[in-house]
């Protein structure tokens, strides 16, 4: 039966798509092979193990080919006037609209293989959660999707206040890989290595081998060193990771502010990243310090707009970051840019809050190691004295960090008004300051426990449709931060506190 020919408006993928799924599944495929035929031969000669991987690998290569041929001839796009629609599906066909006035992001991605191929995988989305609230036309020609960018984002250019450039706002400066090994990526990719190792050896029945070689070599070494090296090899691994990962995801960055009001990075090297981000939905900016990068005196910048893609795998992109880490003056500085100040609002002076936020911090942090330790010497007393030993260990080592890391948690805690944002600051292993618009700010929560209502202290959150939906200013003084939060949105906290005295 022959299929009649798709309306004149209707588009297809790129036919290529085919190819590079057959060339995807052969990588896999291919790195499969030698553990999978190092197993078969418990059972087999080695040719004849080879003759089955090699028959395996044609049949998987042909079969995802042959269904993604398939999905190319059933799929196919159109962008109306007021409608996106997307159709695929053999035997059920899926058919999906987004409303063009709904659409908020369109990102281009191209992996390494895309790329040389000049095709991108091109994420149209409305930033609703989940994953009904995006179209994907993977895979489709670099013109293609630059096209698409540019007619579904495009806006009437509409003035902005404030003192502001167009063009490049930041690029890469290659100096800034020296933050990538003190991230909390590289202890993680550390043990991640670790456990590959470990993993791969027992796919292949060496697991035993891996671990008779690993002692052999520290057969006359002391426990404790044994234990210091074997942790400083997968911290170095970890690095290496780190700083692999790093260059992977940021090379080639680029933050510019294009005609008619939107915010593009790109960036990646083998696999290309194109984020576009409406500055009519942007609401704030959130500095973000993690522990290590901040030692360094530096810090990276996220976007707090609406509208970004929510689902699993935007999530794990990074979406909403402008820069990567980089210097504090220069993350303050592309801030201002960003949101048309000439004054970066994360640099504001902040208000401290009271001594009484201190020791709350100090009592959670020792509340936290003490109650293991204390359940280590309840358990030394009835067992064994190993356990009181491990317990004065962990109190000698623990405290002590706990103590450094309240203070620190303290002297973190602040907010102000800034022109048209408000701040709060706070963390410790992970610092944040949010600059948030006080116009985006929809509601307000006011928290007090009876130990902050005992200490004279409370916190105030401003709830709001952007970012991570609520920026809180934790243990203000009482009076402070009500006046903070009516002060910030004028109207919206005063009929509550003109209440608060009649029924007190």
């Amino acid at each position: 039966m022959s299929t009649a020919a798709p309306p004149a408006d209707w588009h297809r993928l790129d036919p290529r798509t085919v190819l590079v799924t057959a060339l995807v599944v052969a990588g896999v495929v291919a790195g499969a092979a030698i553990p999978v035929t190092l197993g078969l031969t418990r059972w087999f000669s080695l040719p004849v193990a080879v003759l089955q991987v090699l028959a395996g690998a044609v049949l998987v290569i042909g079969v995802a080919a042959g269904a993604d041929r398939v999905r190319w001839h059933r799929t196919r796009y159109r962008i109306g006037t007021e409608r996106v629609d997307l159709h695929t599906g053999l035997l059920l066909v899926k058919r999906r609209s987004l409303a063009r006035s709904s659409i908020r992001t369109v990102d281009l991605t191209a992996n390494l293989m895309l790329r040389l191929l000049g095709l991108v995988t091109v994420r149209i989305g409305t930033g609703e959660q989940g994953s009904e609230s995006t179209l994907v036309l993977d895979p489709v020609t670099r013109a293609e999707g630059e096209r698409l960018r540019l007619l579904l984002l495009e806006r009437a250019a509409t003035a902005s206040p404030g003192v502001h450039r167009e063009g490049e706002l930041a690029v890469l400066d290659p100096r800034w890989i020296r933050y990538a090994p003190v991230s909390f990526v590289a202890p993680m990719l550390g043990g991640a290595a670790a456990g590959a190792v470990m993993q791969v050896s027992d796919w292949i029945g060496a697991q035993g081998q891996v671990i008779e070689w690993v002692g052999d070599r520290f057969r006359e070494t002391p426990l404790l060193w044994t234990i210091i090296v074997l942790v400083l090899a997968a911290l170095v691994a970890g690095v290496l990771g780190a700083l692999g990962l790093w260059i992977e995801m940021w090379w080639n960055y680029r933050l510019e502010r294009e005609a008619g009001g939107t915010l593009r990075v790109r960036r990646g090297l083998f696999t290309s990243r194109s984020i576009s981000v409406e500055e009519a939905r942007l609401r704030g900016v959130d500095l973000v310090e993690p522990l290590g990068v901040r030692l360094l005196g530096a810090a990276r910048l996220d976007a707090i707009t609406t509208g970004l893609a929510k689902d699993h795998e935007a999530k794990n992109a990074d979406h909403n970051t402008l820069l990567p880490a980089a210097p504090r003056t220069r993350a303050d500085s592309v801030a201002a840019d960003v949101l048309r100040e000439p004054d970066t609002p994360t640099g504001a002076a902040l208000t401290p809050h009271p001594r009484a936020a201190r020791g709350r911090r100090l009592r959670w942090s020792l509340a936290a190691v003490l109650g293991p330790v204390l359940i280590l010497t309840l358990l030394g007393a009835l067992l064994t004295p190993v356990l009181l030993w491990i317990a004065l260990g962990c109190a000698v080592v623990a405290v002590p960090v706990a103590v450094v890391l309240a203070l620190d948690a303290y002297r973190a805690l602040g907010h102000a008004l800034s022109g048209r944002y408000l701040v709060t600051r706070s963390g410790t292993v992970r610092r944040s300051t949010a600059a948030l618009e006080r116009a985006g700010v929809i509601g307000w929560t006011v928290k007090q426990s009876v130990f902050q209502r005992r200490a004279g202290l409370l916190s105030v959150t401003a709830t709001t449709a952007a970012g991570g939906g609520a920026y809180t200013a934790y243990d203000t003084d009482a009076s402070e931060g009500l006046a903070f939060a009516a002060d910030a949105v004028p109207g919206l906290l005063e009929p509550f506190l003109e209440r608060s005295p009649k029924g007190a």
